[in-house]
């Protein structure tokens, strides 16, 4: 899959690949950090895929929370008209929590504990927003090498009934 992205970033290279499409470690230029670009291909083609894709960049801008995962950039299309693919630009994190427990090495009580708090932590913000995540589960907890833990993809998110 090819990337297209503007000098400001330079893809290093593929970290996950799902329904969606690709994502894609990359270097920020203007900022030197690291970043996580997903690339969600053909995002117009049928109205589920663009109402999910649109509904995750709403809810993820209104969202600040350092459990949940923020929205950097959004790379515009290079022409308005016939684009495709839509590139939304993560902060990068190192794995998820599936990989983590079909991974050999064994988790302690501690990191178990300290996983869960953060999930607790970032549900109860997003719940306190009137929203329902509604597809937690380990391949969309992002964790780094620091154990920070962040819930991500918001794609089947919806707004929770206020009473």
């Amino acid at each position: 899959s090819v990337f297209e992205c503007p000098a400001k970033y330079l893809p290093l290279k593929p970290i996950g690949k799902g329904a969606y499409g690709v994502v894609c470690s990359a270097r920020d230029l203007g900022s030197t950090g690291r970043v996580a670009i997903k690339k969600i291909s053909g995002a117009f083609e049928n109205a589920v895929d663009a109402k999910r894709t649109l509904r995750e960049i709403k809810l993820l801008r209104h969202l600040s929370h350092e459990n949940v995962v923020q929205i950097r950039d959004i790379i515009p299309p290079v022409t308005r008209t016939g684009f495709k693919d839509v590139y939304v630009v993560y902060e990068l994190m190192d794995t998820d929590l599936h990989q983590i427990i079909r991974s050999p090495q064994p988790l302690s009580d501690d990191h178990c504990q300290y996983f869960l708090y953060q999930v607790l932590r970032g549900l109860k913000y997003i719940h306190s927003a009137h929203i329902l995540h509604r597809d937690i589960k380990p391949s969309n907890l992002l964790v780094n090498a620091n154990c920070d833990l962040k819930i991500c993809d918001f794609g089947l998110a919806r707004a929770a009934a206020s009473n």
